[in-house]
Parts: C-alpha cells; sequence; structure tokens
C-alpha cells in the first residue's frame, strides 16, 4: 500500500497527483523499456515526496519526458513543494532561473535516480500556500518573469481537458511535446486524472521509431503544435495505420484553416477526432476548444470556452475593423493564473490576477464561436498606418509561402522558408502593396527553416534580431552593420549561415570539429576568456559573459593545443627535425571526443546523421582532390589512395601508399559510427547511455588492440579496426560527466595504450599524456598570439597531414626547419582555399603559398618534365626526394605517426 506523507505546514497539495494509486495496477506509463503501473508509480512518487524532506522548500526540476523527472514533479506536487519547471534540455535556462529565484532543491539529471541537490532543509522563501507551479511563458531564454499557477489552477485545467475531450482510462497518449511547456504538461495532468496511460517518449512524431512505440503501445492520442502537423505531412501521417488514434489536438499558436479542415476531413474519414484549441500558460494551458464536428465548417475559429470559463471581448481603440464587432480577448475561469513573479519575494504573494487580458482580438461569430483576428501587442504602426502581421501570414500562406512577420516603428520584417532567395524582391513587393507602403519599409529574409522555440512555436525575436541586423538593402540575409562585427557576424562569418541569432548556438547552427578551432579562438579573444561549454551556449548569454579589458594573458581550448601540437610533432618527425611520435594516434581521441561533442547533440536522429555526413565529406572530398592533384605531379600514390582505400585493401604495403592511413582511418570510422547511430535502436541507446555506449565500444575495440577473439593480427588488417578504441575513447572522455567518469577513461588509456607501440614507450607517453589533459584540463594558459597561431595550425592539421608528405621532400635538403615551415604554411592556405570554396568565396586571396609555387614546382618530377630546361634555371632540373620510402628512413619508418 502506498503512503503518501501527510502535506506539509503551510501549503496544500495537488488532487490528481495524491491519487495515482486509486487507478490500480493499470499502465500508466509506457516506455521502450517497459510499463510501469499506477500503483508502482504512486509508490515512487511517494518514496520520492519523503526524500524531499518535511518542510515546504521551492524545487527547480529540469523538465523532460522521462520517467525520472515526471516522478519528482507528481512527488513535489503531492507532497506541497512548489515546483519551478524549466526547460530541461537548456542548462543556460537552467543556470540563470536558479541564480534568480535561489531554490531550496535543484534537481539534476543523472543515469539513476535523478540527484536531488538540497541547497538548505528549510525554504530561505516566504512560499504563498496557493503556489504550485512556475513556468516560463518565453521559451528557453531562463528570463526571470515567470507565470504562478495554484493546485487548483492544475486541478481544474486537468478536469475541464478531460471533460471535453472524453478521457478514458483505456486512452494511451503520446508526450510529444515537452513536460516543462504547459501544452505538454496538460497532456500529462489530463491523461493521469482518469487513469489513462501516457506513452512517455521524447522522439519526434519525424522519427519511425515513435510511431512503432505509438503502434505497439495502442496510443489513441497525439498532441502537437502547428509546425508539428507540417512534420506530419513529411511523413506520410495520412497513409498510416493507426487503429486506435481516437482523437488528435492542437495548440501552441494558429494552424492554417485549410489544414485544419484537411486534418479534420482526415479525421473524419479514418475514425478519430481534431481538437483545435486555444490556450496561454496564465490560463495554465486551454482556454477554448474547437468541437470536431465543427471544424470542417469553420477551420479559423477557436471555438467555445473550456468547461467552467467564459469569455467577453473588450473594446480597443483604433481597432482597424471597419464593423466595430472585434474587440480583445478576456478569460475568467479557475484555471486563470495567480499572477506573475519577477523575482522571489512575488512567491509569497496570492493572487493578484482575476481575469486574464489575452491580448488577442477576436469576435464572436453568428454561430456562437470565436475567431481570432489579430494580436494586439503585435500591431505596428509604420508611417501612419496600423498594420497587422498576422495578418500579413495569412495572406502569403494563401499564395503558398510560409512566412513570419514582425515590425517595429521603421519597417516591417518578414522571414520566409522553402522558397528560393530570388523570390525576395517578389514577396517585398506583395507586402509593400498589400499594406500600402514603400518597398524600403518591407525587410525579406530568405532563411532554410524559420525560427522556433523548443516547443515549436515561431520565435518572433528571432525574427526582430535578424531585422537589427541586416543591412537596408540586405533583402534575404544577415547584413553586417556598421562598426565592427559581432558575435552573431562572427557565428555567421565562420559557419556560413544567415540565420543566426542572439539565440543560436554553436552546435545548433551546424558547428564542427573543421570549424570549432577557429570559433573558439575568436570567441576567447572577444570575450576575454572561454566558457567551458560555449558550444552549446546561447550567443547571447555569451555576450553577458564578456569580461572587460584586454589581457595578453588568455586560455586556449585544450583540444585546440593538441591539435596543433600534435601536426607540429608529425610533420617534425617526419622530416627527422626530432622524434616526437604519437601525434596522429593522439589526433584519433581528439576526433572521438569532438564527434562526440559537435555531433551527438540532442537534435533528432535524421539531422544529426545529415550533419556528421556532411562532416566526413568535409574530410574525404578535399583529400581526393589533393590526392589526385599527386597523382600528376609524383609516384606516390595510386588509384586506391584516390579511393581513400590503400590502407583497406592493402594494409600490409609498408611504401608511400600507406602516408594518408590516418586520414584513411578517420574516413572509415566516423562512417561506421555514423552508419551505427543511424539505427533507431543504437540512437535511442545512445541517447540513453551517452557515457556507457562509448565505453562498450572501447571494449570492443581492444578486441582487436589485444588480438583477441581469434582475428587476425593486427598488422593484416586496416588501421581503422586497429585504432577505433583511440576514437571511442575519446568520445567516452566527452561524455563524461563524472569525476568518477574521467577517472575511468583516464585509467583506461594509461591501461591499454602501453604495449600498442612495442619499444616505444616515449610514444605511447605522448599519447596517454596528451589524453589525460584533454579529460581534466578543459584549457590551458594561453598568449592572445600564441592562441592564433596555435588556431591556424591546429583548424588546418589535417590540411597539413594530407599536404606535407608532398611539400617537405623539396626543402629538406636545404634546410629542415624551413621545410617544416613551408609544409604548414602551405597546409594552412590548403586548408583556407578549401573553406573559401566550400562557402562560394573568392579562392585567390586565401592562397599566401602561391608565390612559392613558381620555385617548388620544377622540383616535382612529373611537372618538371612540362617545364622547359632553360625555365628551370641551375641545379633545379633533378627530381627531388617525395618519401617514397626508399630515402634512407624517411619514408616507410614514418608510417603510422
Amino acid at each position: 500500500m502506498t503512503h503518501h506523507p501527510a502535506p506539509l505546514p503551510g501549503g496544500m497539495t495537488l488532487p490528481l497527483a495524491q491519487g495515482l494509486a486509486a487507478h490500480g495496477d493499470r499502465a500508466a506509463l509506457i516506455t521502450p523499456d517497459g510499463t510501469l503501473s499506477y500503483r508502482d508509480l504512486a509508490q515512487r512518487v511517494a518514496d520520492t515526496a519523503l526524500r524531499l524532506g518535511p518542510h515546504r522548500r521551492l524545487v527547480l526540476l529540469p523538465g523532460a519526458n522521462t520517467v525520472e523527472a515526471l516522478v519528482v514533479h507528481l512527488a513535489a506536487l503531492s507532497a506541497g513543494h512548489p515546483v519551478l519547471l524549466v526547460p530541461g534540455d537548456h542548462p543556460e535556462a537552467v543556470e540563470a532561473l536558479t541564480a534568480a529565484y535561489d531554490p531550496d532543491v535543484v534537481v539534476r539529471p543523472a543515469d539513476g535516480p535523478w540527484i536531488l541537490d538540497e541547497r538548505r532543509t528549510v525554504s530561505a522563501h516566504t512560499l504563498h500556500p496557493d503556489l504550485a507551479l512556475l513556468l516560463s511563458t518565453s521559451g528557453s531564454t531562463g528570463s526571470p518573469k515567470l507565470v504562478r499557477l495554484s493546485y487548483d489552477n492544475l486541478q481544474a485545467n486537468a478536469e475541464s481537458i478531460a471533460a471535453y475531450l472524453g478521457i478514458r482510462e483505456t486512452d494511451r497518449a503520446a508526450t510529444t511535446l515537452p513536460l516543462s511547456y504547459c501544452y505538454g504538461l496538460s497532456v500529462v495532468h489530463s491523461h493521469l486524472l482518469r487513469g489513462a496511460g501516457l506513452i512517455l517518449t521524447g522522439l519526434s512524431v519525424a522519427d519511425s521509431c515513435f510511431w512503432d512505440l505509438f503502434r505497439t503501445a495502442r496510443g489513441s492520442a497525439l498532441a502537437g503544435v502547428p509546425y508539428t502537423f507540417d512534420l506530419l505531412d513529411r511523413v506520410g501521417f495520412a497513409g498510416m495505420d493507426l487503429p486506435h488514434l481516437r482523437y488528435v489536438t492542437q495548440a501552441g499558436g494558429r494552424l492554417a484553416p485549410d489544414k485544419v479542415a484537411r486534418y479534420a476531413d482526415l479525421g473524419a474519414r479514418r475514425g478519430w477526432d481534431l481538437f483545435v484549441m486555444y490556450g496561454q500558460t496564465e490560463a495554465t494551458a486551454r482556454m477554448a476548444y474547437l468541437p470536431p464536428d465543427l471544424a470542417a465548417a469553420h477551420p479559423g475559429a477557436i471555438g467555445v470556452p473550456v468547461p467552467g470559463g467564459a469569455f467577453r471581448l473588450e473594446p480597443v481603440e483604433d481597432l482597424p475593423c471597419a464593423d466595430g464587432s472585434a474587440g480583445e480577448l478576456v478569460y475568467t475561469g479557475r484555471n486563470v493564473m495567480l499572477g506573475y513573479a519577477h523575482t522571489p519575494d512575488d512567491l509569497a504573494l496570492g493572487r493578484t490576477t482575476d481575469e486574464l487580458r489575452t491580448g488577442d482580438v477576436a469576435r464572436r461569430t453568428p454561430e456562437g464561436l470565436y475567431e481570432i483576428v489579430g494580436r494586439r501587442s503585435r500591431f505596428v504602426k509604420i508611417l501612419g498606418l496600423r498594420i497587422d502581421p498576422q495578418q500579413i501570414e495569412a495572406s502569403l500562406e494563401r499564395r503558398g509561402i510560409t512566412a513570419l512577420c514582425t515590425g517595429d516603428d521603421e519597417a516591417l520584417t518578414v522571414a520566409a522558408t522553402g522558397v528560393p532567395e530570388s523570390d525576395a524582391r517578389r514577396i517585398r513587393g506583395l507586402v509593400a502593396g498589400a499594406c500600402e507602403l514603400p518597398a524600403r519599409a518591407v525587410r525579406v529574409h530568405i532563411l532554410a527553416d524559420l525560427p522556433r522555440l523548443p516547443t515549436g512555436k515561431p520565435d518572433y525575436r528571432a525574427v526582430r534580431e535578424l531585422a537589427a541586423r541586416a543591412a537596408p538593402d540586405a533583402p534575404g540575409g544577415v547584413g553586417a552593420g556598421s562598426g565592427g562585427e559581432d558575435l552573431c557576424g562572427l557565428y555567421a562569418r565562420v559557419l556560413d549561415r544567415t540565420d543566426v541569432t542572439e539565440d543560436s548556438t554553436f552546435v545548433g547552427l551546424g558547428g564542427d570539429s573543421l570549424s570549432y578551432v577557429e570559433m573558439s579562438v575568436n570567441l576567447e579573444e572577444r570575450l576575454g576568456h572561454l566558457p567551458q561549454d560555449w558550444h552549446t551556449t546561447p550567443i547571447r548569454a555569451l555576450e553577458r559573459s564578456a569580461r572587460p579589458g584586454r589581457s595578453r594573458h588568455r586560455a586556449l581550448e585544450t583540444g585546440v593545443a593538441l591539435r596543433a601540437a600534435a601536426i607540429f610533432c608529425i610533420v617534425g618527425s617526419h622530416i627527422s627535425l626530432f622524434d616526437i611520435r604519437g601525434g596522429a594516434h593522439l589526433l584519433l581521441t581528439v576526433a572521438g571526443f569532438n564527434f562526440a561533442r559537435f555531433h551527438l547533440t540532442t537534435a533528432g536522429r535524421r539531422r544529426r546523421v545529415h550533419h556528421a555526413s556532411r562532416s566526413i565529406a568535409r574530410i574525404a572530398l578535399p583529400s581526393m582532390a589533393w590526392i589526385a592533384f599527386a597523382l600528376l605531379i609524383s609516384d606516390d600514390y595510386t588509384l586506391t589512395n584516390l579511393f581513400l582505400l590503400h590502407n583497406a585493401l592493402k594494409p600490409l604495403d609498408m611504401g608511400s601508399g600507406i602516408h594518408l592511413w590516418f586520414i584513411e582511418a578517420l574516413v572509415y570510422i566516423l562512417i561506421a559510427v555514423v552508419a551505427l547511430l543511424a539505427l533507431p535502436a543504437a540512437d535511442r541507446a545512445e541517447r540513453r547511455f551517452p557515457y556507457g555506449l562509448p565505453l562498450a565500444l572501447v571494449a570492443l575495440g581492444l578486441l582487436t588492440r589485444y588480438d583477441l577473439a581469434g582475428l587476425p593480427d593486427r598488422s593484416h588488417m586496416t588501421d581503422a579496426v586497429t585504432v577505433f578504441w583511440l576514437f571511442a575513447l575519446g568520445w567516452a572522455a566527452s561524455k563524461s560527466r563524472t569525476v568518477v567518469h574521467r577517472l575511468i577513461v583516464t585509467a583506461t588509456a594509461v591501461l591499454t595504450v602501453p604495449g600498442f607501440f612495442p619499444g616505444e614507450p616515449g610514444r605511447e607517453a605522448f599519447v596517454v599524456v596528451g589524453f589525460t589533459l584533454l579529460v581534466w584540463l578543459p584549457t590551458l594558459p594561453g598568449h592572445e598570439r600564441v592562441n592564433r597561431v596555435a588556431g591556424l595550425v591546429a583548424s588546418s592539421s589535417m590540411y597539413i597531414y594530407l599536404t606535407h608528405w608532398q611539400v617537405y621532400p623539396l626543402l629538406d635538403d636545404f634546410s629542415e626547419p624551413l621545410a617544416l615551415v613551408a609544409s604548414l604554411v602551405f597546409g594552412i592556405a590548403y586548408a583556407t582555399a578549401v573553406t573559401r570554396l566550400m562557402r562560394g568565396r573568392p579562392l585567390l586571396p586565401s592562397l599566401p603559398a602561391l608565390p612559392a609555387l613558381p620555385l617548388l614546382l620544377p622540383r616535382l618530377p612529373h611537372l618538371s618534365r612540362l617545364v622547359p630546361a632553360g625555365v628551370r634555371g641551375p641545379g633545379l632540373g633533378a627530381p627531388g626526394r617525395i618519401g617514397n620510402g626508399r630515402d634512407g628512413g624517411k619514408g616507410a619508418a614514418t608510417r603510422r605517426r
């Protein structure tokens, strides 16, 4: 029997959270890992409530669609602890709200039971007895403005939704929306109230694994925002066989009337109902719904008030409605919030709001339905004309153009997608004509995707920020503006993106290991420091973290320093200027570290695979281009090298063809890992066990490291197989979140690297020491000028490795130090050229090594035959050494350094 703790002194509780056990052994939560009954869920909730203690405290909970997050949420509400629910996938919001509200308990995600970080045993705040939940209305920004909701708000809203949806205990609803979003939370509460099942998942409807789970769990309910329906169109939802589906709900923004009508018709044909709903966080979730039988005939309406609620229309001055039939929509009901909180002191307040002024302009149809016709706060006045951006969006939508529109006192800004750049002028003309504005007052941006909040809602602030940075005459992108380049401009330039906003992150914009070096060095210079999680931190937060003053003593990311040091040692050792080997193997661990860091994000499986595949192409294609050039000028390589197959087909070949083993191994490993993570099961495993999966892959890789399981000797296998464990070890290091995790990966390296290079303890020490630095030190002491040089070398490391085989033999007889410098400079030049070509920029200004080519070409054997003898000059006619494996130790002996 489940024993809930008694309500805490000075507080109330949420009945639906306390009444879970009443539903007995019915399935409460269905996950890919199994089913949890209501009885078991109630017990876990009760146990967690006891852990929260006997004194009422403010609990900050990162929301996630997981059993652990839901248990903590329900435990707090059932025991009377107010919950500050924040987006679980945005650590910056967690940090900002922790700093702003100083919660008494901070819940931290973990692999097992979530950690309750109890900052104090008794609350530091005065908490009003009615206060149950604090929610943000501003997405993931961490804004201190929160909505204060009471226990009665939550219970009443759940009862209302359950009533008009007719939720049954046999229903099973999928959690297609975040728990931290009021719409997603209302799905959870209303179904738990009726003893229905929740298909608890964080998968997207665009993922085939979602539908496998939905069918297996006999899913009957689906919820979505407008963007969800775009995804449903893409995955062929209309043709899916979903025999148990009873109803589909839509809220979170206006769904186009034609799409409402289409889905209503589809539901009528397939046996399920479409509920179009309207709500705001300030009303807990829902204020209105459109009865399914009216959706086809009135697709533009929001419907009627939810049970227990009421609307009235309040006149609005200067409203552009000729007949005066519209007004601001005002709502009253038990689900109206207590009020807003801006500081911790506001947590002591009771009700300060009795009705909700929605800010939406609406009218009431003859059939008694309410219809939104505009947004009061979104009206803008330009050149004396009052303009409704929502009407512009609707007008463009009727022409097949998906867009977001906002504006200020000077101009309208339109962000459109799904059309070519050349359509920007046409869209500008359409908008200007419809609003009777001059074309100069309309700015159009063509984007790959419209900016959206984590909930899927349009991000109008991001659109406004595009406008703030755009040049007046730039119709389709982010203008540079005047003055120095800001951080958004830096991101746009380095990542070659036009959709950068202050809420963008490096990883979210597609940044990878080939671009992070340039970005990290630039950021360190501009900010005066480099935050450890800069790659996942929004630009807005980075700008706030800037430190005044400029010091020459800076920090350099350890990964950048290791890449620069490794390639320097590789080239210098090949030239025999010195002998410090192991750089290539250290680079493999860094590659694994960066792969996990920049590709294994919270993005969907398909996006991950696409992102990683592009990075593979950025390695393979420039390599093949250079090898093709090398085929023309030397006898070093063959067609097996050109197609990156030499090491796989000829692992025993110790000639010059083996020079590129590192490039081939890295490409093979990346292809194998991406192919693995393209599998739905592997993708789920990585998300559930981000640290455990790479450790398992390390163990698998050690089978070839130690020639176990009857496998051939590693000298008979491609290097990709024998060194894979180093890549996996770097991957595991990147996902290490605790001291224990870091100790395990460090110990693994210390135990397994020795013996890999028999008789070369210095080489093994180089790899182990470098890896240890990578694991334990995010940054190393640096200097402004040193950082710039290291960043340049590190960002070009792959291209330096690729080209140095053909460069250094031209000069090492004359001067080995000069050969080293020339190899580095030429590799940097090639890297710059490749980057510019990929971004469609002019090539010639980027090639500082070009002036030296006339001096080098006569020494290249094949090309020297094409140069007349009189042009070669004295002493330049003989072909130079290209490192063919027969040059006194600078060929075969350099293998795999």
